[in-house]
């Protein structure tokens, strides 16, 4: 009776130990990612003046390779054992920003090149953006790693709350590092100069790099579960290459040597070749796991939310600096709104607890959409300094809903997906949300004055939340398990 209380004292102290460095090594992760994030929109303001047009070609081009390549990254993910992934994964993402950083310091001290010598701008430009896509998407392959795969697997055989737990301190540390980091690079920027901010990205990758690595390997070693899953997942991906690498030749041949010169049948090997090349392909395969799951209508309202200028991304950071709104105040309200979020992050087990994941869905998302309109009314105001804070706050006070909606549909997916399909689900997830994102960035290319940046909000939002809400609302999951009052799928609830 006396050893089952020390067995059950024992797991928690070890397992606190080496989550610690796994919440150490995710922050240095983070923190590199946001400040490339925050800064970038500053850097395309600053080397093309008056047009958003830069800074919307950035995050087009960041959002199509998450949208091209997120299943594929996912499918990856699951093929590959957790170190190769891990090495693979720091190696790229701090490398690509050494790179960016280094182009960027180039364009910007050499700010005549633009009149001087246009090929080496352009080329230097293009450098920017391909080196940063591929930054983010090698931070995906972390991110599902870390967010969909490790923190699962660490949390098994512990009571179910301890899985909300990680996930709400994994969510609080991105966000603590979307309040931190801002905030450090907007008072670089706007007391020593923009340079010195990229100088900074650059030196903080190439330290860190080390450390992080150092920190997940010592997870890795130190949790037995870990290294167990990741040698099921390649016991289990090795027979099904098995099978597609000696099944499929065999029966191309049979077919093949059934009549070489008959002419309908080469037609039909051709066909054959094309629709086994399709079907095999790592994304459409992915996205048929992805159809498949019980949980795809939350996956698909949460990505629908990413259809929106209304964050502090990319656009909307640059709009508020072509308002006039300095750098550091970005910053600081971009922190606030992190720090709004990671409130969210303390408030969602509470309220998970007791109402139920799906409730704390609802609820979040429906407070989400009251705090946007502040937004909303920011469109009517003459006074653009005016119009530009209000907006400030409508964004950072809705992110208490946005977060809590992230985390429960992420709670969702980590319940309901099985282990096999939770590395190919996430890379799904991610491009879609990457597709919806780049909607967003299309449009603000087409209309990329930012004298015209109004209209935009006010198109993106009355039209992506609608949908949202819908679609959150009539799902089978939903409406089964919550008895609210019927609201007629055809009409619009949510119009202005």
């Amino acid at each position: 009776m006396e050893s089952e209380p020390l067995i059950v004292q024992e797991q928690p102290a070890i397992t606190s130990f080496l989550t610690t460095y796994l919440y150490v090594a995710h922050f240095l992760a983070r923190w590199g990612a946001r400040m490339w994030e925050f800064s970038v929109g500053l850097y395309m303001i600053s080397v093309w003046p008056d047009s958003l047009l830069f800074a919307a070609i950035y995050g087009a081009v960041e959002s199509a390779s998450i949208a091209l390549f997120g299943p594929i990254v996912g499918h990856w993910v699951d093929k590959l054992t957790y170190v190769k992934v891990l090495q693979i994964w720091l190696v790229t993402q701090n490398l690509s920003f050494i790179v960016a950083g280094v182009s960027v310091i180039t364009l910007l001290f050499f700010s005549s090149l633009k009149s001087t010598n246009f090929i080496a701008f352009v080329l230097l430009v293009i450098l920017t953006n391909i080196s940063g896509a591929v930054g983010v998407i090698s931070t995906l392959a972390g991110t599902i790693l870390i967010e969909r795969e490790w923190v699962v697997v660490i949390s098994e055989g512990h009571p179910p709350e301890a899985l909300t737990k990680m996930n709400s301190i994994i969510r609080r540390i991105d966000l603590t590092c979307k309040l931190l980091a801002p905030a450090i690079t907007g008072f670089i920027i706007s007391f020593v100069s923009l340079q010195a901010s990229a100088m900074t990205l650059a030196i903080w990758t190439t330290v860190t790099v080390w450390v992080e690595y150092w920190l997940f390997m010592s997870v890795y070693k130190g949790i037995p579960a870990l290294a167990e899953s990741s040698q099921r997942r390649i016991r289990r991906s090795m027979p099904i290459d098995m099978e597609q690498s000696t099944s499929t030749p065999r029966e191309r041949e049979s077919l093949l040597s059934h009549d070489e010169n008959n002419a309908e049948l080469a037609e039909k090997r051709w066909r054959w070749k094309i629709i086994d090349w399709i079907s095999n392909a790592p994304c459409v395969g992915a996205w048929q796991v992805y159809l498949k799951q019980e949980v795809v209508l939350p996956g698909v309202s949460l990505a629908l939310l990413f259809f929106t200028v209304l964050s502090f991304g990319t656009l909307m950071t640059a709009t508020l600096e072509w308002e006039g709104i300095p750098a550091y105040i970005i910053g600081i309200a971009r922190g606030i709104s992190a720090t709004i979020g990671i409130a969210a992050t303390i408030l969602y087990p509470i309220l998970q607890s007791r109402i139920s994941t799906l409730r704390t869905g609802l609820w979040s998302i429906w407070s989400q959409w009251f705090c946007l309109l502040i937004c909303v009314a920011s469109i009517w105001i003459h006074n653009s300094l005016v119009a530009a804070y209000m907006l400030m706050v409508g964004v950072a006070t809705s992110r208490l809903g946005l977060w809590m909606f992230d985390l429960s549909v992420i709670q969702q997916m980590q319940d309901l997906v099985p282990e096999s399909d939770r590395c190919v689900v996430g890379g799904v997830q991610n491009s879609l949300q990457s597709t919806m994102d780049l909607m967003a960035y299309t449009m603000g290319i087409i209309i990329s004055n930012p004298q015209a940046s109004q209209v935009l909000l006010s198109h993106n939002f009355s039209g992506f939340l609608e949908v949202d809400l819908d679609i959150c609302y009539c799902s089978n999951i939903g409406c089964n398990t919550l008895h609210f009052p019927s609201i007629p799928h055809q009409e619009a609830p949510l119009s202005f």
